[in-house]
This record gives structure tokens, sequence and C-alpha cells, in this order.
């Protein structure tokens, strides 16, 4: 049977996550690294609002969202329990996660891409954005990850975006007073987790060797 595929991009937050929740499933994949500005037709065919990541499942169900990709393979296996949090419960992560979707990334886009937006000020988006961080570091008070002492859902979901907020200016990022948020942050990037889902890969291309994601 062919394995399902993910089209997905190494720097893409929305596709770390889906590669993270996959990675921590065991979920094989055929993994198709695409190139934004030079997207593979089969990708565009499977998925015409052409964003990452796309799963097109063995089935042929096409999954567009980053947080139904990780749902989806959770769901079938979930080793570390993501989806149950040693505090709170799934309802309150993806409320957490709703902040972060929402007015954080609207905040972080506007900071990182300020040239893009008209009336963006990088400054005042700067601030927006860091009202959410302050909100993790006192959730992190105490604990390891943002739900208790164990890795969840959450966690990976936002990780990768607190990821790009803080590289936008990386020197300013590490002197602001979150320690607990420094320490999760960089207990995340130095992770062998990270590095499994942040290898590179060459632009895939129709008749390209299979690459199976996560590497055995």
């Amino acid at each position: 049977m062919a394995l399902p595929v993910l089209y997905s991009f190494r720097r893409c937050p929305y596709a770390m996550r889906a590669r993270l929740a996959i990675a921590s499933a065991g979920y094989r994949c055929e993994l198709r690294e695409i190139v934004l500005r030079d997207k593979a037709p089969e990708f565009v065919e499977a998925s015409p609002k052409a964003t990452v990541p796309v799963l097109v499942t063995a089935e042929g169900l096409v999954v567009e969202e980053s947080l139904d990709v990780m749902q989806l393979v959770l769901g079938e296996h979930d080793p570390e329990n993501w989806l149950t949090p040693q505090q709170g419960d799934l309802q309150a992560m993806h409320r957490l996660i709703a902040e972060c979707d929402g007015p954080f990334k609207r905040a972080l886009d506007r900071y990182k891409y300020s040239t893009r937006y008209e009336d963006a000020d990088p400054r005042a988006e700067r601030e927006a954005g860091a009202a959410f961080l302050r909100k993790l570091d006192a959730r992190l008070e105490g604990h390891a990850f943002l739900f208790g002492d164990v890795v969840s859902l959450a966690d990976m979901a936002i990780a990768p975006f607190v990821r790009q907020f803080a590289h936008t200016d990386k020197a300013w990022f590490d002197r602001q007073p979150w320690p607990q948020l420094h320490r999760w942050l960089a207990d995340f990037l130095k992770s062998e987790r990270f590095k499994a889902i942040f290898r590179k890969y060459p632009k895939w291309e129709n008749g390209d060797p299979v690459t199976v994601f996560p590497e055995p």
C-alpha cells in the first residue's frame, strides 16, 4: 500500500507542528518538500489553496490544516499522551492554541513582515505579541511545559511560532524578563525532537525517490 503523503516546508511553523505530531505518533508517510515560490503541480492539484502542510492519507483523504493533521495522527496513536495533558484538558489546550493562531500570529506577521502591511508599526506589533509571551512565561512558572511537567499538544503546536517570533530580533527577545519562556524554548530548540523534524530535504519533484518520514 502506498504511504500517506505529507507536503511540507522545512521552516514553516505550521508544517513544523504537523511534523512534530507525525514523528511523535510514528505515522510513516512520504515527505515531499515544497518550495513555496515554485510549487509542485501535484501539490497544487492535491490542495488548490497550496499552503503547507497538506497530508494526503493512504485512503485519499486530504487534510489541509496543521491542527487537523496533528489530531488525525495522534488520534490513531498517541504514545506520549499529547491529547491528554497532565493538567487541564484538550479544550483548554485548544483555547491557548487559538490565542497563538489568532492574535499572536497576526502580531507576529505584522512584526516580522511589517513592510508587507501599510499600517503596521513593528514596535506596536512586537508589544502585542509580547502580551501572549508573558502569558506563556507565567504558565511555565514551576512547570517544564505549558500544561504540567509532561509535553503536550499545546507545547508542540505553539513552540514553532514562538521560535519564529524570537528569531525576528533575537537580541531583543533575549533581553526580555521571561526566564521560564526562554528555558522552555531553548529546551525545545536543542532537543533531538526538534533536530529530527528540522533536517534539510531537497525540493521534491515527481519521480524522485521516496523520502520516508519520520526516518527509521
